[in-house]
This record gives structure tokens, C-alpha cells and sequence, in this order.
């Protein structure tokens, strides 16, 4: 399966910046989608007055998909890779 890694950048309340890609199937094109997926992250970890537009979250590339997302994409349709102040 091939998957469309969107880089997103979002500023925390604290102030710190959460920097995390989006994973999602690549035949998903729709920018507005990809930005629900990430709204639906952002709230799940507290963070969901914070701003998710095209200034936050660009596409990055195609990639295969890596066996530890295939359950989170298959659940969710999308699976989120934490790099940094996600916690």
C-alpha cells in the first residue's frame, strides 16, 4: 500500500510547537480531509483549539506503508507519527 506523509507543525497552548506527520492512504487528495485527521489528533491529546490549515500541515511524499501503521489506517484511516513535544 502506498501512503501520503503530510508534515504538520502545530503550536502548542504551552507554546512549545508539535511536529508530526499525518499518514494516510495517498489515493486520499482532499488537503481537507488530511486536515480532519489531524483536528481528530489534536483533540485526542488536549490541543484542539489550536490551528490546522495549509500554514500547518503540507504534504510532504509518497512512502510504503510500514507495518506498525497498517492497524491504526485500517481502524482510522489515517495513522500519526510523533517526532516532536507530542507528549
Amino acid at each position: 500500500m502506498q501512503v501520503a506523509v503530510w508534515d504538520t507543525f502545530v503550536k502548542r497552548g504551552d507554546g512549545r510547537t508539535m511536529h508530526f506527520d499525518i499518514i494516510a492512504p495517498a489515493e486520499i487528495k482532499d488537503a481537507a480531509v488530511i486536515y480532519g485527521y489531524g483536528r481528530d489528533y489534536l483533540k485526542e491529546k488536549g490541543e484542539d483549539s489550536q490551528t490546522l490549515t495549509s500554514n500547518e500541515c503540507s504534504f510532504c511524499h509518497v512512502d510504503e506503508v510500514q507495518p506498525q501503521w497498517v492497524k491504526a489506517i485500517e481502524e482510522k484511516g489515517y495513522f500519526i507519527y510523533e517526532m516532536e513535544n507530542c507528549d
